[in-house]
């Protein structure tokens, strides 16, 4: 049942199902193993990756030979592939091929995905020539076996690597992965090889093949979502016969032992069952409805943020420089000169704003990036020191803590840029075997510690707060601005 849902796209719906199997499984075997790559599956698709490498490793410990393990494995190394981790995808799919049984003539097909796979991994990590080899030969292994499913994918693969090289054959890979898909009636393969098609076409022929994506997509999402309502009501079904089959037996055991003190115990047991499950619903939507209300407040924030820093930060500067580009005699080399220099100035702005609002990378890089980022506020004006931040173990540290410390040092360079007008900037980490602190320090103008939330840092108090953290300012006029964070690992 949980494939099926997979096949039409619900995968939601497939996790529930695969959940209800669960208790079915006595111990560690190949049916854990299938449902834990399932799981996996969901969630790639879903673009759950984290959760996703998490069941196929699942899948690989239940594994009992070596030939369980090559899907696992193989999914885990096209997800290595999509987060841009070659070197692990190159890895996991070498210690396949070099698995003997993959030359089997029953295992073909495995060998000729794995090796494309393969081929593919060289390509995007850059080395195009030993890639192209690789496709090229999973391609002509999979004509040899007629696997003509897996001429799809082999086909966008060689669509992606000529793209940019060569996008007539580019073209032609697509084409051929396009009619293949059509012929299997293969929705999704069609839609990515329309996408290589609109994007390596003529404008006539590109109009037509936009067209086929849009009215295929529409479908698609309109069948997927009918067979959601119908594969729902198959289950409900199923589920109200099985009740009422359940229901018939209990009235004739009741019938036979005409126990009468038995039945009030059922009708209690049953009636306390619904009361839990009411409340458990109760508090799975509350919790639900919580997130989602903070999730909003957290878009809208950010939201208000950014217009309002376009409005303050950008928005005079933009007007004045369309005011000069229009007065002035652009001719002059002199006027010509500042012209730039305003519109590089509104470039960086336009950087800066950006970079308080990307996503923050939690990975082998946070340091690097925490510590690129501090260094940006550097200014002839500003000086900012940045000492053992290479000392501490990110590693051991939570994302969540990670992010929330991340915020934190940004908020506080923000308001030293907007408010505080410091010429020194020091910022100290330091790390034991349970904590981390951060001591901040600048020598700008200071601020009343009663006015302190007023100027906008009560928002960062709420952040380490909900890590578990503290946070200490200290702060008068004229005296500069020092904040203490210690917050646990």
């Amino acid at each position: 049942m949980a494939t099926i849902q997979q096949i039409n796209g619900d995968y939601y719906g497939s996790k529930e199902t695969l959940t209800e199997a669960l208790p079915y499984i006595k111990k560690k075997d190949i049916y854990s193993a299938a449902i834990n790559n399932f799981f996996g599956i969901a969630d790639k698709e879903l673009s759950l990756y984290s959760d996703a490498v998490f069941y196929y490793k699942e899948a690989l410990k239940d594994c009992t030979d070596e030939i369980c393990k090559q899907s696992p494995l193989n999914n885990i190394a096209v997800l290595y592939i999509q987060q841009q981790k070659y070197d692990d995808a190159i890895k996991a799919l070498e210690s396949i091929l070099s698995n003997k049984t993959l030359d089997d003539k029953s295992f073909l097909f495995n060998k000729a995905r794995v090796i494309d796979n393969l081929g593919f991994a060289y390509f995007k990590k850059g080395q195009p020539e030993k890639g192209l080899l690789l496709l090229n030969e999973g391609l002509q292994l999979r004509n040899k076996v007629d696997d003509t499913y897996g001429k799809i994918e082999s086909n966008l693969h060689l669509a992606e690597y000529y793209s940019k090289t060569n996008p007539e054959k580019s073209h032609q890979f697509a084409k051929t992965a396009y009619q293949i898909a059509t012929k299997l009636h293969s929705i999704d393969e069609r839609l990515e090889s329309l996408s290589f098609l609109i994007s390596n076409t003529s404008s006539i022929h590109n109009t037509e093949y936009a067209q086929k994506y849009v009215f295929l997509n529409d479908s698609i999402i309109k069948i997927r979502n009918n067979f959601k309502n119908k594969f729902a009501k198959i289950k409900y079904d199923s589920k109200k016969e099985k009740d009422e089959n359940q229901k018939l037996r209990l009235e004739k055991i009741e019938n036979l032992y005409a126990i009468q003190e038995a039945k009030y115990q059922r009708i209690f047991f049953i009636a306390g069952f619904i009361f839990l499950v009411i409340i458990i619903v109760l508090v799975v939507r509350y919790y639900k409805n919580r997130n989602r209300i903070e999730k909003i407040k957290t878009a809208y924030d950010t939201e208000t943020r950014i217009a309002k820093d376009i409005h303050d930060e950008l928005a005079n500067d933009v007007f004045n420089t369309i005011i000069f580009s229009q007065t002035q005699l652009l001719s002059n080399e002199s006027i010509k000169e500042n012209l730039i220099q305003k519109l590089d100035h509104i470039y960086n702005r336009v950087r800066g704003i950006s970079r308080e609002n990307n996503d923050i990378d939690t990975k082998e890089n946070y340091s690097a990036n925490l510590k690129e980022m501090l260094s940006t506020y550097n200014s002839d004006n500003t000086n900012v020191i940045i000492n053992s931040i290479e000392k501490v173990n990110w590693e051991l540290i939570d994302e969540v803590k990670k992010v929330a410390i991340y915020r934190v040092l940004q908020e506080l360079m923000v308001n030293m840029k907007k408010h505080s007008h410091a010429s020194l900037v020091v910022v100290k980490f330091e790390s034991n075997g349970k904590t981390v602190s951060i001591d901040y320090t600048d020598n700008g103008k200071g601020s009343q510690k009663d006015k302190i939330i007023k100027n906008g840092l009560q928002n960062m108090e709420n952040r380490i707060l909900a890590i578990k953290g503290s946070l200490i300012f200290d702060t008068e006029p004229d005296k500069g601005f020092k904040v203490k964070i210690t917050l646990p690992k």
